[in-house]
Order: structure tokens, then sequence, then C-alpha cells
């Protein structure tokens, strides 16, 4: 193996599938159009000094985009390439663990094949910020499993991360070009909203959302076999073989692009993806995977699919607070059991992080890394953080737990504060009882307390005290018994009550 080459995935004996929809499975890929588009990417790229961002994320249509790029310029005389090109692949932290060691490789073999062959190229992976990952918003802030109505990691996994990138570059030099690997061939509202940006005769398109970025869709009219003529009849510019990426598109139905907006296709049922993806009722990826001699994987999958069955409307009752992050209770519909449930229940969410764990040492024990993190330290800290400071967490249960499962430890922040005793706890609640108080609003109310002390300023106190107090504090059997008084008719809160993400635990 070269020292610019990706280790390949392993190769499965099944070839990449035909799109069932185009007319021909004959590749209308003929030398003289892809010189002209060679001639084209080499114009658009010494039309102006605007860097380059290209979305890659190791499917099919981003890799026969950067390697047409790539040959593209490295035609032209190495003084004309004052341009820098930024790739960039979004990293989740939850991505299959085979496909992300493969796309980090992959970035790597990148670079070192750029700086070798003298081209603008520079590869970079984004990652959500510590507060916004998979496992900070479901454990940390008891956000539910995503699907199809709620899929509230998009955003912060994704679309936040890709952007920030987008938006950095935009300040540093004033605009820049996206060159993205969509196709119209891929669906009717794929080509439609293409369409809709693009000004005739124009080679570039503004981007929708992101201000002062141009779009650059160099195999916007290809069809997918003319993607796999290309990369099965071209060899990597960086080393490796298009042929491993036959073992991403093997008996599922699509794969997972670089997200940067709201346009782009979902990848809720892709190929390759987050190993914890709960949109989709199967992940066949990793059956597909455990079943080629992956049993390492099944833990994982056991996980997933775990995880998938608490969508399940029955049992929201059971793992979900019946008051949501604002503190509201909403209801929708004629009967008790439509409320609007919210977050995760403590005693669930700490159920979750046990058998990720758990998960975690399986996968350690028996995978290919024996250091593999499914959940990192960064990630456990700011999990502690927003149970101490939002959930009134007052025993500390972090640290606890991972000692518990883990048996070692991490160099946790110390409390100031220290855990509170049960003889503690019991006296609070006798003092709540007393004043017919919820004994979870006297603990917020001390919990606010505590965190401004010794401060100089505390102008905001008040508003959070007024928050606390504007909470709706009634038990679920509090509100059920209302409903049952008023003879189970549609009742909401004051707070008029959307269909979408922020309906569900905000």
């Amino acid at each position: 193996m070269s020292k610019t080459e990706a280790p390949p995935l392993p190769l499965l004996a099944k070839q990449p599938d035909i799109d069932p929809n185009e007319k021909t499975v004959d590749s209308a890929l003929t030398p003289e159009r892809l010189k002209a588009l060679y001639q084209t990417i080499q114009e658009v790229y010494l039309a102006d000094q605007r860097p380059w961002i290209i979305g890659y994320s190791g499917g099919k249509d981003s890799t026969t985009t950067l390697q047409l790029l790539w040959h593209a310029l490295s035609l032209l005389p190495r003084d004309q390439l004052t341009k820098p090109i930024h790739v960039i692949t979004s990293d989740t932290l939850v991505e299959t663990p085979v496909i992300v060691d493969h796309i980090r490789n992959t970035l790597d073999a990148m670079n070192t094949a750029a700086v070798q062959q003298g081209m603008p190229i520079r590869a970079n992976l984004v990652l959500p910020e510590v507060s916004q990952t998979f496992w900070v918003n479901m454990i940390g802030r008891g956000y539910p499993a995503p699907y199809n109505k709620f899929r509230w990691c998009t955003d912060r996994l994704k679309i936040n991360p890709a952007n920030q990138f987008i938006k950095d570059t935009v300040d540093k030099h004033g605009e820049v070009i996206l060159v993205l690997g969509v196709r119209k061939a891929e669906s009717a509202t794929r080509r439609q909203v293409m369409e809709l940006h693009k000004r005739v005769g124009n080679r570039l398109s503004r981007h929708s959302q992101l201000t002062n970025a141009w779009v650059f869709t160099p195999i916007e009219d290809w069809l997918v076999n003319d993607v796999w003529t290309y990369l099965l009849q071209n060899s990597c510019p960086w080393g490796g073989t298009n042929r491993a990426l036959v073992t991403m598109y093997r008996n599922a139905s699509g794969e997972c692009p670089l997200v940067i907006d709201k346009t782009t296709p979902s990848c809720g049922s892709s190929r390759f993806g987050c190993w914890t993806c709960t949109v989709v009722d199967r992940d066949k990826s990793m059956e597909l995977s455990i079943e080629s001699g992956e049993d390492w994987m099944d833990p994982l999958l056991q996980f997933r699919n775990w995880l998938t069955a608490t969508k399940n409307p029955e049992g929201k009752k059971d793992i979900r607070s019946h008051r949501r992050r604002t503190g509201r209770i909403d209801t929708w519909g004629d009967n008790k059991e439509n409320i609007i449930w919210g977050p995760y229940k403590m005693e669930f969410r700490e159920e979750i992080l046990r058998r990720l764990l758990r998960t975690q040492l399986a996968v350690q024990a028996d995978g290919p890394d024996p250091d593999m993190a499914l959940i990192s330290a960064a990630e456990l800290h700011e999990i502690r953080r927003l149970w101490r400071t939002e959930e009134g967490d007052w025993n500390d249960r972090i640290p606890k737990i991972y000692g518990e499962e883990i048996g070692g430890t991490l160099k946790w922040v110390s409390d100031e504060f220290g855990g509170s005793t049960n003889e503690e706890l019991r006296l609070l609640a006798d003092v709540a009882d007393e004043h017919d108080l919820p004994v979870e609003m006297l603990k917020e109310f001390i919990d606010i307390q505590r965190s401004t002390r010794g401060m100089s300023k505390r102008s905001r106190v008040h508003q959070r005290i007024e928050r606390t107090l504007k909470k709706d504090w009634r038990s679920k059997e509090e509100v059920f018994a209302e409903l049952e008084e008023k003879g189970n008719t549609q009742w909401t809160s004051d707070t008029t009550v959307e269909e979408g993400e922020h309906s569900e635990v905000s």
C-alpha cells in the first residue's frame, strides 16, 4: 500500500445498483464530454479568487466530484493553482465505526497526496460542538430518539458544523464557492430546487440560505450510470481504488450526503451514516456487516434497536416527562393519553448511559480498536454539568454511573457544594409537603441561589426566578384528573402548540 493510499473497505461481491428510473444502463460519458467538463472546472477555478469548499461524504457522487476537480486542476500549471480548496466532511461522532475510520484515513491520504502533488487542497473534518452532540442532547437534555417528524439531529450534528466552517471562510475571504456533488436525476424535488436558483447560462447559482456563498455543481446533469462508469474506470488521485465504494452500496437505498441545508436529501435510509440512527426501523447496513463477519458490531445493533423501540407511542408515558423543557404541560387530542410528552425522564436517561457504557466495553473487547469510545470524556463532563445545573441532580450521578460501569475514573471537576445526603433530601421534601409546594420547584430555587453565589452582579437572578415560577408544576396525575373533570375535551396550554421539532421537548 502506498503512503497516500487509504486502507480499502472490504470488497463485497455485488456490483453497484443501476438506478431503475433511468432509461438506459449504458453510460453516455464520452471522452469529449469529460474533456469539456474538465475545461469548465478550470475556467470556473481561474475566473476569480473566491476559495472553493467541496462537500465530501465519501459516497459515490461526492467522490466523483472531487476526483473530477482534482484531475482537471492537475492539468493546469502549478503557478496558476493559487486559490485554496477546502474539502470538508462532517463527523457526527456517532458515525458507523468502520465508515468513520475509512473517512478519516481517506482525508489523511488526501492531505498527503495534495502536498506531494502540489495541489492547493486541504481536507478538513468538521465536528459538532460538545454542547450539541447526539449524547449530550439525548442523555443530557433528554431529547427523544429522532424520527421523521422530529429529526433534531440533522441541524446540530451536520448542518451547523458545516455551515460554521463556511461562514468562517466567508468572513475571511468575503465570498466562497461551494462545490457539491448533487445531481438533478436524484429526484424531482432535487431537480426543482437546483433549477430554481440557477440563472440561465450561468455556471454558478446563489446558495438559498448561506449569505455570500455560490454553488457549483459539476455533475448536475449526470446519471447514476455515468457516476459508476467514471469511478470504476478512474483511480483515486489520492490513492486507493474506487471499487471499495461497492461495499457501501449493497442492498440498501441511498447514501448520506454532506448536509449544509434542509434542501439536501435526508440520509435517514442511507447505506452508511450514524449507527444510532432511529429514523429507519432497521439498519440494514449494520445487519449486513454482522452477517459478513463483523460480529463485534452486534452490541451496537442491539443498542440501536433498543433505542428505536422507544419511539413506540404506547411506551412514551413510562419513559418521558409530562412536562416539556420550557416547563409547559400541553395536551393534544380528546383523551388523557394524548399528552405532548417532553424529554426523557432522568431515570431513563441514566439507563441509556449505563447501556451505552456497557456497549462500549463490549465493542472494545471484541472489536478492532480496544480504545474505541462511543461517548467521549468531554461529552460526559457536559452531561454532568447539564444534570447538575438544569435537572437538580444533587446526588451527582454521572461520576458514580461511570465508576460502576467502567470501573475507572475520569478527572472530574470538583463540586463546590458536594452531593446532598438522603437526610437533606428528606428534609426538603418535608418542607415542600408542609407548604404544599412541589419539591422540584424548591430544588430549582436552591440551584439558582447556588449558581449565583459569590457573583458581584446577579441582575438575571430575578428573571430565572420568574421563569421557575411560571413553570407548570402540576403532576401528571393532576393533569389527567383535570382533563377527566372537563370531560376529556381537547385541551392545550395557553401557548399555541405546533407540529415539528419544537413541539416535542422545548
